[in-house]
C-alpha cells in the first residue's frame, strides 16, 4: 500500500515537471518576431512623429517655447544675493548653517555588584553617557543659539 502512493506521487511531480518544463519552452519567432521595420520605425510609431520634424515634434517643441520667458533685468540682479546663502564661503564654512541639537549627558551610578562567571566584587562607581545615541542636527534657521 505505501509503495503505491509513493509511485503515485513520483509519477505526478514527473509530470509536474514536464508540464512545467513545456510550458518555458517557445520559439523565438514567435517571442521576438522579425519584420522589415527598423528600431527607429518602431520609436517613430509608438511615440507618434518622426525623429526630427514630424508633427507630434512640432507641437511639443512650440508648447515647450511657450513655457519660456526670457529672464529680466532684475531677475539677473537678485541671482547673486539668492545663492549667496547656500554658496561656500569662508564665512559659511567658519559659521555653521547647521546647528547641533543639545544632547545632555546623564550621570548614573553603578552600586557594587558581583561580575563575571566567578563573582568578582566590582566597588561603585559614576559613569557619564549621552541621552541619544547619535548627533542629531537642526536645520538652517531652526535653532539660532548656539550650543
Amino acid at each position: 500500500m505505501h509503495r503505491i502512493w509513493t509511485d503515485g506521487a513520483a509519477g505526478l511531480l514527473v509530470a509536474a515537471i514536464l508540464v512545467a518544463l513545456g510550458g518555458c519552452a517557445t520559439s523565438k519567432e514567435k517571442l521576438l518576431p522579425h519584420g522589415d521595420s527598423t528600431m527607429l520605425d518602431v520609436w517613430n510609431q509608438e511615440t507618434g512623429g518622426s525623429a526630427g520634424g514630424g508633427q507630434a515634434a512640432r507641437q511639443l517643441l512650440d508648447a515647450r517655447q511657450e513655457l519660456r520667458r526670457p529672464l529680466t533685468d532684475a531677475d539677473v540682479q537678485n541671482t547673486p544675493a539668492a545663492s549667496a546663502a547656500y554658496t561656500r564661503s569662508a564665512t559659511n564654512e567658519i559659521y555653521r548653517q547647521f546647528h547641533r541639537l543639545p544632547n545632555p549627558d546623564l550621570v548614573m551610578y553603578v552600586f557594587p555588584h558581583l561580575a563575571g562567571t566567578d563573582p568578582v566584587p566590582v566597588p561603585g562607581y559614576t559613569t557619564v553617557f549621552p541621552l541619544y545615541q547619535r548627533v542629531q542636527y537642526a536645520m538652517p534657521g531652526e535653532r539660532l543659539e548656539d550650543y
